[in-house]
């Protein structure tokens, strides 16, 4: 009786251990479903209303959404380099237009405006004149953007050799920097006199005390587009039109504005 007990025993622990080795997840309970997550690179002139509607489309989808910032020229690099992410909204659409003849973005919609303008200290100390010759004035302390690394670069590029002052202003800057942030860091640190930088970093309350504006003619600064687009390498193209959806309709519209990022004289 002992033996046939114990050989019935030993056909099931043989059987129980054959079938773990066939499918062992039989006896494991599954893994937690992981979020679904949303890869959105974004220009840091354009981070403050994206994050603000990146939290509204996570409550409404459950999902999660992680945002890259940076130079607009940089991340496009990244884009072309890592083959992942879902959105981009980079500060000027000519990226958009060399991603989507590259085949990187599929689909865009228009979600707001930036402009670029001369910056100096509140009450402008240096007494500087609303005039881009002023960039090439050598008693003063100027920083422009990297043409290559971000969008208000290329857009200061632009903007000069409209006016004829490309390689002076080159000549007598200090410093050529990534993006929009550090052009705000140099001026409220004291470190500049005279910048050329978004106008919408301007607005912001952390900005707007320390910061005065000069614009620049209308000849060679023009409001500029702001395009989102959808990467070709989205995993979640539904959810990421979503976001297209909101970023481009009148609750979008007003969040854009409220960060001086539409409606731009």
């Amino acid at each position: 009786m002992k033996e046939k007990s114990a050989l019935i025993i030993f056909i099931i622990v043989l059987l129980a251990t054959t079938a773990y080795l066939v499918a062992p997840s039989f006896f494991t309970p599954p893994p937690a479903e992981q979020k679904r997550e949303l890869l959105v690179y974004c220009g840091i002139t354009m981070i403050k209303p994206m994050s603000e509607i990146a939290s509204i489309i996570e409550q409404q989808e459950d999902v999660t959404i992680s945002l890259i910032k940076g130079g607009s020229g940089n991340l496009l690099r990244s884009i072309r380099y890592n083959s992942i992410g879902d959105l981009y909204l980079p500060g000027s659409a000519s990226y958009i237009r060399d991603a989507t003849a590259e085949g990187l973005v599929t689909e865009s919609v228009h979600v707001g405006f930036n402009k670029a303008a001369m910056m100096v200290q509140k009450g402008n100390p240096k007494g500087i004149k609303n005039d881009l010759f002023e960039l090439t004035n050598p008693n003063h302390y100027i920083v422009i953007g990297n043409p290559d690394s971000g969008s208000i670069g290329k857009e200061t590029k632009k903007i000069l050799v409209a006016a004829g002052l490309f390689d002076q202003t080159l000549r007598n800057a200090r410093e050529l920097t990534t993006d929009s942030k550090r052009l705000i860091e140099v001026l409220k640190s004291g470190e500049a006199d005279l910048v050329i930088n978004w106008h919408a970093t301007s607005t912001w309350p952390d900005n707007r005390d320390q910061i005065q504006t000069l614009p620049i003619d209308n000849r060679y600064a023009q409001k500029k587009r702001l395009i989102l687009g959808l990467l070709r390498s989205s995993k979640y193209p539904d959810i990421s039109r979503k976001f297209m959806a909101y970023a481009s309709s009148d609750k979008g519209r007003e969040i854009f504005n409220r960060h001086g990022l539409y409606d731009i004289q």
